[in-house]
């Protein structure tokens, strides 16, 4: 069956760009335990979104500071030393981003949960993210998924039809959030099972 996809919508952290704090803590923690317990108790992902969603890394990181005096050193180091937590682009999703790209027959747009003050990083490093036709950054809009509104604003602000729509994430949140929008969604966990997904939906790269 010919799919009516005409517009497909990536997320960007450990889909495209390979960014994952352990790059940087197994730096610094002696043991994986520590450094869990770390990110798990203290540097946490709920902590980071708010960042994402438009919080000044300053203030994040001051509120922390805070809290946990005795781990100032490696809270500070959570965005004093955020480039080492990317580890590049993911080349396999590249691929597959480069062929749809380059088949002409997609729009391809970019809905990432991204601070406005770490993604100017990214965007000076990575050439792929320059492929997209547009890319909706939370920390700029002071919105993140899984809010429905952040799917609302990229579907206005570039005329896409959530029915001719796919979207792809690695968090399952994410993707129910899309799915409950009415955008068809792949839960991403690696380029292969990407490519099998693509072509499940007559998507052939």
């Amino acid at each position: 069956m010919q799919t009516s996809v005409n517009t497909i919508i990536f997320d960007l952290g450990a889909v495209l760009i390979d960014w994952n704090p352990r790059h940087l803590y197994r730096k610094i923690f002696s043991s994986e335990e520590e450094m869990e317990i770390f990110l798990r108790d203290i540097c946490t992902s709920d902590w980071n979104e708010v960042q994402d969603e438009g919080r000044t890394l300053e203030a994040g990181t001051s509120l922390l500071v805070n809290q946990f005096p005795h781990h100032e050193e490696n809270i500070r180091a959570y965005y004093g030393r955020w480039q080492e937590m990317l580890g590049g682009e993911i080349e396999g999703t590249k691929n597959i981003l480069r062929q749809l790209k380059e088949s002409g027959q997609y729009k391809l747009y970019a809905l990432t949960n991204w601070s406005d003050e770490t993604f100017p990083v990214a965007w000076e490093l990575y050439p792929s993210l320059h492929w997209f036709d547009g890319i909706v950054v939370s920390g700029r809009e002071k919105l993140r998924k899984p809010a429905a509104a952040f799917y609302e604003l990229l579907l206005n602000r570039y005329q896409v039809n959530a029915a001719n729509a796919l979207f792809i994430d690695d968090n399952a949140r994410n993707v129910k959030a899309a799915r409950e929008f009415g955008i068809d969604s792949i839960l991403f966990e690696n380029p292969y099972q990407l490519k099998i997904e693509l072509e499940n939906r007559s998507i052939n790269i």
